[in-house]
């Protein structure tokens, strides 16, 4: 199923609802940092992440990492986990054409306008132990908490599988 490439977020509360996935909803002013969500006094249960959209060096691949939102990510050593080259950013563009979505509301939610599945999905295995994670729905404006059978469920529905990883993080200076 995709969206077609939409940031309306109903099309997607409506294929949650159809697929029976339950979440808690709180709507909120957009947020585009790690810094101005942990402002947020939301209410919700869970895993608070950080989503980083990322390219190998050609252009080939491209991984949607979600992390626990206060990890600080070694993107220097992310390229071994995936066996490929460097890994930087993607653009807008490329977040658009792949996701569908705009910057800051990059989430696990967006897989559903990823068809072909090109993307290639990884999540912190310490994120993953949150009975509970939060999640964007193609919006920076709204957060979902989703718990994480759940939310399995969904990644699989979009037609996507996942890979657990142990994040390299960088050391505080």
């Amino acid at each position: 199923m995709s969206l077609q490439n939409s940031t309306n977020p109903e099309p997607l509360f409506d294929f949650l609802n159809e697929q029976k996935i339950p979440y808690q909803r709180m709507d909120h002013d957009p947020v585009y940092t790690v810094e101005e969500s942990k402002k947020l006094n939301l209410g919700l249960e869970g895993g608070a992440t950080k989503n980083l959209f990322l390219r190998d060096k050609k252009g080939k691949r491209h991984f949607l990492f979600c992390v626990e939102q206060s990890k600080q990510v070694d993107l220097k050593k992310v390229p071994a986990l995936v066996e490929s080259s460097n890994l930087s950013f993607a653009s807008p563009e490329r977040l658009m054409k792949h996701l569908g979505i705009l910057p800051g509301s990059v989430s696990l939610l967006a897989l559903i306008n990823d068809s072909d599945g090109q993307v290639e999905v990884l999540i912190d295995q310490d994120l993953w132990e949150e009975e509970n994670i939060l999640c964007h729905p193609l919006v920076n404006t709204s957060t979902l908490s989703l718990k994480r059978e759940d939310l399995e469920h969904y990644i699989n529905k979009t037609g996507h599988e996942f890979q657990l990883v142990q994040v390299p993080c960088q050391l505080p200076n």
